[in-house]
């Protein structure tokens, strides 16, 4: 195996240990991760449109939907229609949702906080600094669409 393979192999795995541990953590709270961001991101961007969720979310209009129904059984959001588009509706949280949000908000950076405590200042901020380069290059490469079809490099 490569160190590239390595590397991909160990991110993935760490991927999945952190998704692991945020699974738990919003299911204390009745939500699964892809309902406590939607949460978020519509905490940080009141009267957000679905496909503006969508966007954020990194997932088909259809699971937006499914989400947005969910939250909102949960009585933690609410739909507006926009003002000047009548197909388009806009997403608000309810005081509950505003609440609950907070409160994994939270809970979220304290279990962050003590994951992540092993690791020293130094070793964080190279850490840090290698993440954002290979970050800042996957969504260079993702927004060219420049991935390999049928295992062709080219």
């Amino acid at each position: 195996m490569s160190r590239r393979e390595q590397l991909y192999n160990l991110l993935k795995e760490t991927f999945l240990l952190l998704d692991d541990g945020d699974r738990r953590l919003f299911s204390q709270y009745n939500l699964s991760a892809p309902r406590y961001y939607a949460l978020v991101h519509i905490l940080e961007e009141p009267g957000i449109s679905s496909s503006g969720l969508s966007e954020r979310l990194i997932c088909d209009k259809s699971n937006v939907t499914r989400i947005v129904r969910g939250l909102e059984k949960q009585e933690y959001i609410y739909r507006k229609p926009h003002e000047t588009d009548g197909r388009t509706q806009r997403l608000y949280l309810t005081e509950k949702g505003q609440t609950v949000c907070r409160e994994i908000q939270n809970s979220h950076h304290a279990y962050n906080d003590a994951r992540l405590m092993e690791i020293d200042e130094n070793t964080r901020d190279s850490l840090l600094h290698t993440l954002s380069q290979l970050h800042d290059s996957l969504q260079t490469s993702l927004a060219s669409d420049n991935i390999p079809q049928n295992g062709n490099s080219s």
